[in-house]
Order: C-alpha cells, then structure tokens, then sequence
C-alpha cells in the first residue's frame, strides 16, 4: 500500500513542491509548526531512519545538502533553523516513509522540554 508521500511524489495528490530532482522532493507540510515547514523526501520510499542502508548515505547526504539551501532560499540561514527527522511511533513518526523536516522562521525554543 502506498504511503501519503509516495502518492504526493506520483503525483497522485497535490502538494507545493519547493524541490525536485531525480533522487528527492521536498513540498511546504500541510500542517506547518513555523512560518517555514518544508518536508525533504527521498523518491525511493525508506520507511524509517531505522531502516537506511549503508548505500543509502549518498542519499541522506543529499538530502541535508536540499535542506541547507531551501534554508538559504528562504532565508533561514542566518538566523538558523532545524531539521528533524522522527523514527518509529516514540519519535513521532507519523508517515512510515523516511522524511526531514525543515522549519524555521521564529525563534524555536528548546527542542525537548526537560522533565
């Protein structure tokens, strides 16, 4: 069964797509959690950090490097931004295709509040 992302990089479903090459997509999340919330996908479906092989470090790093500048494009990089990526239902992972969010354009705070 096909995940949300992979419908969205078929084209199956609409998405603003921000980035596209031939090895990932990175579109705006639906649900931003700042002003700048952009997700980086890889085309080949991962389904968790979990899961990334040891061939797959090309990828991974290419994914940082879309991120690095979408975050100059939309003028994060001064100021700085995050990118997270969660694995597994602890994590927060809520679509089981491996993905990194950017998010940016306020100040974010502490990523994990202590307890």
């Amino acid at each position: 069964m096909p995940t949300l992302f992979e419908k969205i990089i078929a084209g199956e479903l609409p998405a603003d797509f921000v980035y596209r090459d031939e090895r990932v997509v990175a579109f705006r999340d639906i649900h931003p959690q700042a002003p700048v919330h952009v997700l980086i996908i890889p085309v080949k479906p991962i389904p968790t950090a979990n899961d990334i092989e040891d061939g797959d470090a090309e990828l991974v790093g290419h994914m940082f490097c879309v991120a690095r500048d979408i975050a100059r494009q939309e003028g994060l990089a001064e100021d700085g931004y995050r990118l997270i990526i969660n694995c597994n239902a602890h994590g927060g992972q809520e679509v089981y295709h491996l993905h990194l969010h950017l998010v940016g354009g306020r100040p974010l705070g502490r990523m994990l509040q202590p307890q």
